[in-house]
């Protein structure tokens, strides 16, 4: 089949769009608002299906945000966007009815830590902690703390079409002792959640290694992801 997107149907009952682009990683991005005189910080929590990291030295990653059925865009950007800050927590299978719970469209400034009963932690490593720290999911085995970097914002047909491109810079990785073996964070531990087509899921529980061959240390430790690892290549005068 072919079909051209906003020019010639795909006439099947489903939209398969998203259904070709997967597993993606789930952006369960936590956040506050900033405070003013008479309103305390209020918290938000809510999972994005379209996130991503990007860099490795320094860490970035992004998510984006579609506007809402009213075409107004979403409580996360306007925190993140207000106060400079976000955390990102890791969805697992643990934690799954608590990410779908965190999904509902609620009125600005609703909790949704209360609404999923989910305990908070809170960063300690973003500009303005020291008086309105953002809260991070405490059962999530692995957290970013993330600066705001900057938002590129798409244009797209109404109410939904346009999209938010929200990039932040990682300062602070919290994982959790158990989600490790071997030195390696262990996803068969951890169980991570993605998101395919429609309405399903993916859940991580096996992986297995490929090595490509023929390429030279540092592009392999750039492929791990391994600022270390590329230090002790300088270091041996490879580079």
């Amino acid at each position: 089949m072919l079909y051209l997107p906003g020019q010639t149907p795909h006439n099947l009952p489903h939209d398969p769009f998203k259904a070709c682009v997967v597993p993606r990683p789930i952006g369960w991005i936590s956040t506050t608002s900033p405070p003013s005189p008479n309103n305390p910080p209020r918290h938000n929590l809510a999972p994005y299906s379209q996130f991503t990291n990007l860099t490795f030295d320094p860490p970035y990653v992004l998510f984006a945000a579609n506007q809402t059925p009213s075409a107004s865009r979403k409580d996360t950007v306007r925190n993140v966007e207000a106060t400079g800050k976000f955390v990102w927590n890791l969805a697992t299978w643990d934690l799954r009815e608590e990410v779908n719970k965190s999904a509902q469209q609620f009125e600005y400034g609703v909790d949704e830590f209360v609404h999923a009963g989910l305990e908070k932690e809170f960063s300690a490593h973003l500009p303005g902690d020291g008086e309105n720290p953002v809260p991070m999911v405490k059962r999530s085995p692995v957290r970013f703390e993330c600066a705001y970097h900057g938002t590129l914002r798409l244009p797209g047909n109404p109410p939904l079409g346009a999209v938010d491109v929200v990039i932040g810079r990682v300062v602070a990785v919290h994982i959790a002792d158990w989600a490790i073996t071997g030195g390696r964070l262990d996803v068969r531990k951890t169980r991570p959640i993605a998101r395919c087509g429609y309405y399903e899921y993916a859940v991580v529980g096996e992986t297995f290694e490929m090595v490509i061959p023929g390429l030279d240390e540092v592009t392999l430790a750039g492929l791990e992801g391994s600022r270390e690892r590329v230090e002790r290549v300088r270091g041996r005068g490879k580079l």
